[in-house]
């Protein structure tokens, strides 16, 4: 493969400059996403078929009993699919008061949901609940696009997280909003949890 790099480059200087039609190296290799899309994961078991599992594994059954925390195991329903719905969503600025925002049942708010001023720091915090199984490696991506256009996208491993009664709180990485007079003008945006 050295050989053909080398006879590509030698073609580019003796055509005055025309650069090969050839693929990279790098447009073979499968990205993010694609290798998302292609994991095959194992069987999915209910907590009580966890707990069984490897029980005789002193290591693996603290670990699990770690996870789970103080868990009542007979109160979680024998479901293999987890469930995680978020509670809240706010959206945190320093000297001011914490702008909490609704989040319809469908999911998708209409019209403007909060305004902020160019150049603010900010922090978005959201709670979510976890019940029915445990999720592992659940996920933060935030797709941000201004009049149709992408502008901002993010993506965050958030951990592995058991059922509880009370919801878990996480706090994202300060974020600053666009400024200048180009930034200016309303956003759109596509936030999602998953595993």
């Amino acid at each position: 493969m050295g050989d053909d790099k080398n006879d590509a480059k030698d073609d580019a200087s003796d055509s005055g400059g025309v650069l090969s039609t050839e693929p990279s190296e790098s447009s073979f290799y499968a990205t993010d996403e694609d290798e998302e899309a292609h994991i095959e994961l194992g069987p999915k078991m209910s907590i009580r078929e966890h707990l069984e599992k490897d029980k005789d594994d002193e290591s693996l059954r603290r670990w699990k009993e770690q996870l789970l925390g103080g868990l009542d195991v007979n109160e979680v329903a024998e479901i293999e699919e987890p469930d995680v719905k978020i509670m809240s969503l706010s959206i945190v600025v320093a000297d001011r008061p914490d702008i909490v925002l609704e989040i319809p049942e469908s999911g998708h708010p209409k019209g403007l949901w909060f305004t902020l001023k160019e150049g603010s720091k900010y922090n978005l915090r959201f709670s979510f609940k976890i019940s029915n199984n445990i999720v592992c490696g659940l996920k933060y991506t935030n797709t941000v696009w201004k009049k149709g256009i992408k502008v901002d996208s993010s993506k965050q491993m958030l951990g592995t997280f058991s059922p509880q009664a009370e919801p878990y709180i996480h706090v994202m990485t300060k974020e600053i909003t666009p400024s200048g007079i180009f930034a200016r003008g309303s956003y759109s945006a596509k936030t999602k949890l998953y595993s």
